[in-house]
C-alpha cells in the first residue's frame, strides 16, 4: 500500500499495526530476523503480519498481545541479545481456521513465509509476503462460502458502485441516484469488503463489512482509466461515467496490490458486466431480511429456515451461487420470466431427463474458482484434473438435452461447449493420481513429452540398477548384511558393518564412518548416482516447465471456460426449480396480468416446518388492490403478508410457486414494514425506525410496488398510531395506486374500505370454546370484530391475576364506550381546524408533513 494510503476499518489499528513500537525507534538494534519482521510490519502497515519461524507462524509485540487474544493462544515472550518481545504463534499446519478468526475481527493478514531454503541460507533466512488475506478478496477454498460469492465493493461516490468476487472473476458495476440506492445495492450483494474513495462516504455500509478508505491516488481519474483498459476489452462500452471508471479501476488496483502475486497482474478480472438496478426487481435490506431470503430474522440468524434453504436443491456450487443471485435480483421481464418457466415446466415433465441432468451436474466442479485458480497460476495438477473431469459431464449434459423444446434449453445444448482441446489437453498431460505439489515430480504423464519420458526412462535403469547392486556386492563380498542406500547429503553408498570390514574389496572407497559401520562407494555406483542425479534434476525441471506451460494454455481459454460455467450455472437453476416443483406440488404461476390472484397460497418456508399448513386464497388488484388484514396476534396475518411476497419474488425469479394456481402481475419493488427494533447505536428509537422506513416507501412506492406494512404507528399512542395508519393507507391509495397488505390492531382502520374505492377489508379469526382459543389461519373477507389480546396472554402463560385484572378493565373500557355512542353527539371540531385541512391539498402535502399536520391539530383539538 503507498504511503497515502489511508485505512479506516481494523479495530485496534494502532495498537497491532506498523512497525511494533517498541521496535520502531531503534531498528538498527536490532537482530536481522526481527529487523526483517519490522521492515514486512512497515511495508504492510494495513496488516496483521504472521512471520513464518519454522512450523510457526509468529507475531510480535502489540500484535502479539491482540493476536493471543482473538485466538485464545498463548502469549509468551522472546529474549534475544536486544531485548525482550512478546510472541504468539499459530501452527502452519491448520493456520486456516486461525486466519479466519482473524478476518471475522476485521483485520487485513498479511502472511509472511519464509522463501529460502534454512539449510542453504548463509545467514537469516529470508522472507518475503506471499499472501494478503482480506474478508473481500479471498480465493483459499478453505476458507470460502462454496455456495455463495464473496464480494468486494468499491464507491467512487456520484452513486458509482462496483463488485468484484476475485475467486470467481465476477465483476459488475452500476450507478445509483442517492446513498440510500447504494445502500440497497450494498445489502443486495453483501459485501464482505469495501473500499471508499475520499468523497465518498462508509455509511451505506453495514457494520459486518469491512470498509476502508484505500489510496485516493488509486481513485484519480486518468489513474483508474488506465488499469482499466489494461484489463477490460472495450470499457467505454461497458462503463457510462468518469465514477464507474474510477469505482472499477480502485477496485482493480486494490484486488492486484493484495492477489495479485509476483508480478502483481489479475488479467482474469476482464469479464466486466454493468447493470441497471431498474432491471429487476428492487429489494432492499429490510425485504431481504424481513422475507428471510437467505438469513432467518431471529436471534442467531443462520440459513436453516430461510427462502434459499428450502428451494435450493442444485447440485453444485454454481448453482448454489447462481440461484442465490437470481433470489436477489429476480426479473422485470414477462419474456424472460416465460422462459425460464417454460424451461421449469418442460423438466418438471420429464423425470428421466430431470433426474439424469441432476446427477451429472453433481459431477461438476466449481469451475469459475477452479480457472481463477488456474489463471493465477496457483493450480496444481489436481485441479487441471478436476477441470477435465467437469468438461467430461458436459457430453452426457448435452445428450441430455437432445429432445429440450424450451427456448432456454435448447439454447443451453447448442451453447454448452463440449472443449473437447482443453479436456484432451489435460488427458494427454495429466496422470490419473497426481501429487498436490507441482514441485514433487509425477504431474506429467509418460508419453506425454518424449524427452521427458528420454529422462524419467535413465533415471529409472539407473535406479533399478542400484537396487540389483545389492545382490551382486552381496555374493561378491560374502557379505550377507550389506546393504545399499541413500540419503540426501551423501548420496549412494554401500554400507558394511565393522566385524565385515576385512571383506571389503579393494575398488571399495570410504564415504562415511558410522559408529557401527562404515559406507563406501564404487566408480560404477558413483557414476550411476551422477547419471540418475543428472536425469532426475532435469527431469524434475523440465516436468515442472511442461506443467506450467500446460496450465497457461488452460488458461489461454478462461473465457470459454467461464462462459460454460455461467451455462451449467443457469441449467443446474432450472433443475432444481424443477425438482422443487414437482416435490413440493408447486403450480406455474401466470405473469404479467394486472393483480395478485391466488388460490390456496402457502408460505414456502412455513409449510416445510408446521406439520399441518392452511393455503389461503388471495385477490388484490382492480376494485380491491388495497387490503386491510385485522385479527389476533398468532392468527397467521404476517405469515400470510410475506407469503403473498414470496410467491410473487419466485414467479419473477422464474419459479413454479406453492399454490393450487396463481395469477400475478409484475412488482417492481417489495417493500415490507413489518416489525422494527430500537437502533440503540444510531440514538433512533423503535418509532423513528419504523417512520424512517415508512418515508422511504411512501417517497419511492409506485403503482407497480407491493407494500406490505404491519402494525404501522404502534410505537406511539393509539390516537397518533391509528391517525398515521389511516393517512398512510389513503396516501397508498390515493397517490401511490400501490398494491398493499396492511395488517393491524386498530379495527377503526377497517373504515377505510367503507370509502377508498380500491380497498377491502379481510380478517383471521378465533374460537374462543370456554377457557380455550385457537386459531384456524383462514383469511375471511370483513374485518374482525376482536383481537382476543387477553385470550392470547392467557394462552402464553400470563398469570392468572393478571389475566383476570385484564379481563375486568377491558369489560369497563368497552362499557365506556357504549355510554359514548349512546350519549349526545359530541362538539363539532373547531372551525379553524376544519378550514385548514379543507384548504390542504392532499396531492401537495408530502407524507412528513401529513403527521406533522395531524400531530398540531391534535394539539390544538
Amino acid at each position: 500500500m503507498s504511503a497515502d494510503a489511508t485505512f479506516d476499518g481494523v479495530p485496534d489499528r494502532d495498537a497491532a499495526l506498523g512497525p511494533p513500537a517498541k521496535m520502531a525507534e531503534r531498528r538498527e538494534d536490532l537482530t536481522p530476523m526481527m529487523a526483517q519482521y519490522h521492515d514486512l510490519c512497515a511495508d504492510y502497515d494495513d496488516a496483521l503480519v504472521l512471520f513464518q519461524v519454522g512450523d510457526f507462524y509468529e507475531a510480535f509485540c502489540e500484535a502479539a498481545a491482540i493476536t493471543a487474544r482473538l485466538l485464545d493462544v498463548t502469549l509468551t515472550q522472546r529474549e534475544d541479545s536486544t531485548g525482550e518481545y512478546a510472541m504468539a504463534g499459530i501452527p502452519i499446519d491448520g493456520a486456516e481456521s486461525y486466519v479466519e478468526d482473524l478476518l471475522a475481527a476485521g483485520y487485513r493478514v498479511a502472511i509472511a513465509d519464509q522463501v529460502e531454503d534454512p539449510d542453504e541460507a548463509t545467514g537469516v533466512v529470508d522472507r518475503a509476503v506471499t499472501r494478503i488475506l482480506t474478508p473481500g478478496t479471498l480465493t483459499e477454498a478453505e476458507l470460502l462460502d462454496t455456495d455463495d460469492n464473496n464480494y468486494v465493493a468499491s464507491h467512487a461516490g456520484d452513486g458509482a458502485l462496483a463488485f468484484l468476487d476475485v475467486s470467481t472473476g465476477d465483476f459488475l458495476v452500476t450507478s445509483v441516484p442517492s446513498t440510500g440506492a447504494v445502500a440497497d445495492e450494498v445489502q443486495r450483494f453483501g459485501p464482505a469488503e469495501a473500499i471508499v474513495a475520499p468523497e465518498a462516504t462508509a455509511e451505506p455500509f453495514p457494520d459486518d463489512c469491512m470498509v476502508t478508505g484505500y489510496d485516493p491516488a488509486v481513485f484519480e481519474r486518468e489513474a483508474a482509466r488506465e488499469r482499466v483498459e489494461s484489463h477490460v476489452p472495450a470499457p467505454n462500452a461497458v462503463l457510462d461515467s468518469d465514477a464507474e471508471t474510477r469505482a472499477v479501476g480502485a477496485l482493480l488496483a486494490y484486488a492486484e496490490y493484495v492477489r495479485g502475486g509476483e508480478d502483481g497482474r489479475l488479467d482474469y478480472l476482464d469479464r466486466l458486466t454493468r447493470y441497471e438496478p431498474g432491471e429487476h426487481m428492487h429489494l432492499d435490506g429490510v425485504a431481504l431480511r424481513s422475507l428471510e431470503l437467505f438469513e432467518r430474522r431471529a436471534v442467531g440468524g443462520g440459513e436453516d429456515g430461510t427462502l434459499v434453504d428450502v428451494i435450493d436443491e442444485t447440485a453444485s456450487a454454481l448453482g448454489s451461487r447462481k440461484l442465490k443471485d437470481w433470489l436477489r435480483r429476480p426479473l422485470l421481464d414477462a419474456e424472460r420470466i416465460e422462459t425460464r418457466l417454460d424451461a421449469v415446466e418442460e423438466l418438471a415433465g420429464a423425470v428421466q431427463t430431470r433426474e439424469t441432468l441432476h446427477a451429472r451436474l453433481a459431477e461438476v466442479y466449481d469451475l469459475e474458482r477452479l480457472i481463477t485458480r488456474v489463471s493465477r497460476g496457483r493450480a496444481n495438477a489436481r485441479d487441471l484434473l478436476a477441470l477435465k473431469d467437469t468438461l467430461d459431464v458436459v457430453p452426457d449434459v448435452r445428450a441430455a438435452l437432445a429432445d429440450a423444446e424450451s427456448d432456454a434449453l435448447a439454447g443451453l445444448r447448442e451453447d454448452l461447449d463440449e472443449m473437447a482441446d482443453v479436456r484432451d489437453l489435460i488427458d494427454d498431460a495429466i496422470p490419473e493420481d497426481p501429487p498436490a505439489e507441482i514441485t514433487e515430480g509425477g504431474v506429467i504423464a509418460e508419453g506425454f513429452d518424449e524427452d521427458l519420458d528420454a529422462l524419467r526412462r535413465t533415471e529409472r535403469e539407473g535406479r533399478e540398477w542400484v537396487e540389483r547392486l545389492e545382490a551382486r556386492e552381496r555374493e561378491r563380498t560374502g557379505v550377507d548384511s550389506l546393504k545399499v542406500g541413500f540419503n540426501s547429503v551423501h548420496g549412494y553408498y554401500i554400507e558394511v558393518t565393522k566385524p565385515n570390514l576385512d571383506a571389503v574389496p579393494d575398488d571399495y572407497t570410504r564415504r562415511q564412518t558410522l559408529k557401527n559401520a562404515e559406507r563406501y562407494y564404487t566408480p560404477d555406483l558413483k557414476e550411476r548416482e551422477d547419471e540418475i542425479l543428472r536425469a532426475e534434476q532435469r527431469a524434475d525441471a523440465r516436468e515442472h516447465d511442461l506443467f506450467r506451460s500446460v496450465r497457461a494454455d488452460v488458461a489461454a481459454e478462461a473465457d470459454r471456460v467461464q462462459a460454460l460455467a455461467e451455462r451449467l450455472a443457469r441449467l443446474d437453476v432450472l433443475v432444481a426449480l424443477a425438482e422443487v416443483a414437482v416435490a413440493h406440488d408447486y403450480c406455474r404461476p401466470g405473469v404479467g396480468g394486472d393483480g395478485i390472484h391466488i388460490e390456496a397460497g402457502r408460505h414456502p418456508v412455513v409449510e416445510r416446518v408446521e406439520d399441518s399448513f392452511v393455503p389461503n386464497d388471495t385477490r388484490l388488484g382492480g376494485d380491491g388492490r388495497i387490503a386491510v388484514v385485522t385479527g389476533p396476534n398468532m392468527s397467521g396475518k404476517s405469515t400470510y403478508m410475506r407469503q403473498v411476497a414470496l410467491l410473487c419474488l419466485l414467479a419473477q425469479v422464474g419459479s413454479f410457486v406453492p399454490a393450487r394456481a396463481a395469477d400475478l402481475r409484475i412488482v417492481d419493488r417489495i417493500y415490507t414494514r413489518v416489525g422494527a427494533s430500537d437502533d440503540i447505536a444510531g440514538g433512533r428509537s423503535t418509532f423513528m425506525v419504523e417512520m424512517t422506513e415508512l418515508t422511504d416507501i411512501l417517497h419511492t412506492a409506485s403503482a407497480d410496488s407491493l407494500v406490505l406494512l404491519d402494525e404501522v404507528g404502534r410505537g406511539t399512542s393509539t390516537v397518533d398510531g391509528l391517525a398515521i395508519a389511516r393517512a398512510v393507507t389513503e396516501y397508498l391509495h390515493d397517490e401511490v395506486g400501490a398494491t398493499a397488505l396492511f395488517a393491524t390492531h386498530h379495527h377503526e382502520l377497517t373504515a377505510v374500505a367503507d370509502r377508498l374505492p380500491a380497498a377491502t377489508n379481510r380478517h383471521f379469526d378465533a374460537d374462543r370454546s370456554g377457557a380455550e382459543i385457537s386459531f384456524d389461519h383462514e383469511i375471511r373477507p370483513g374485518a374482525t370484530d376482536s383481537s382476543y389480546g387477553v385470550d392470547v396472554a392467557e394462552a402464553a402463560g400470563v398469570p392468572d391475576a393478571v389475566v383476570a385484572r385484564a379481563r375486568d378493565l377491558l369489560a369497563e373500557a368497552e362499557g365506556d364506550e357504549r355510554g359514548d355512542a349512546a350519549g349526545e353527539e359530541r362538539a363539532p371540531v373547531e372551525s379553524d381546524a376544519l378550514s385548514e385541512l379543507r384548504e390542504r391539498t392532499i396531492a401537495e402535502t408530502t407524507p412528513l408533513e401529513a403527521l406533522e399536520l395531524l400531530s398540531r391539530l391534535k394539539r390544538e383539538l
